[in-house]
């Protein structure tokens, strides 16, 4: 059976660019050998990530992410059966939201950040599809550039 779960955290330090693409990497060269796929979108301190695969894979992932000691207020935002995947052509896409135009942030909640835990899970799953569709996520299927988490 497959699920979809969307997550925010917020970190507990600042996370470089390097540090980030370390993590993505390190997803990416793990996530496809537990059938997750996703993508990950971060603005400053704040992530928010999709998750697809197996139930029994996809919340083993979320339990270690909501245990590690670099996240705090870890929230599920939408957890679903589905019966397809979204996002299968990314081990793990990343969306830098600085480098997006706020009218689309705007589109989906009160201001132009990135305010998961104000908006609606189904808005914030709107805005991955739309970022989706516009080509706003880096990374692309199981074995490219930087993808992960």
């Amino acid at each position: 059976m497959l699920v979809r779960l969307l997550y925010a955290s917020r970190a507990i330090a600042d996370v470089s660019q390097d540090e980030l693409f370390k993590i993505l990497n390190e997803s990416k060269a793990n996530n496809p050998g537990v059938g997750i796929t996703g993508v990950l979108c971060s603005s400053g301190r704040i992530y928010m990530q999709v998750l697809e695969g197996g139930r029994a894979q996809v919340s083993a992932l979320y339990n270690r992410i909501a245990s590690d000691r670099r996240h705090q207020d870890v929230v599920i935002l939408s957890y679903e059966e589905i019966s397809e995947r979204k996002f299968v052509g990314w081990s793990m896409g990343l969306v830098n939201l600085e480098r997006i135009n706020p009218s689309l942030l705007l589109k989906y909640s009160a201001c132009a950040t990135l305010d998961p835990y104000g908006v609606s899970g189904k808005a914030s799953l709107a805005m991955f599809d739309e970022l989706m569709a516009t080509a706003s996520i880096m990374g692309q299927a199981s074995g490219s550039s930087p993808s992960a988490r």
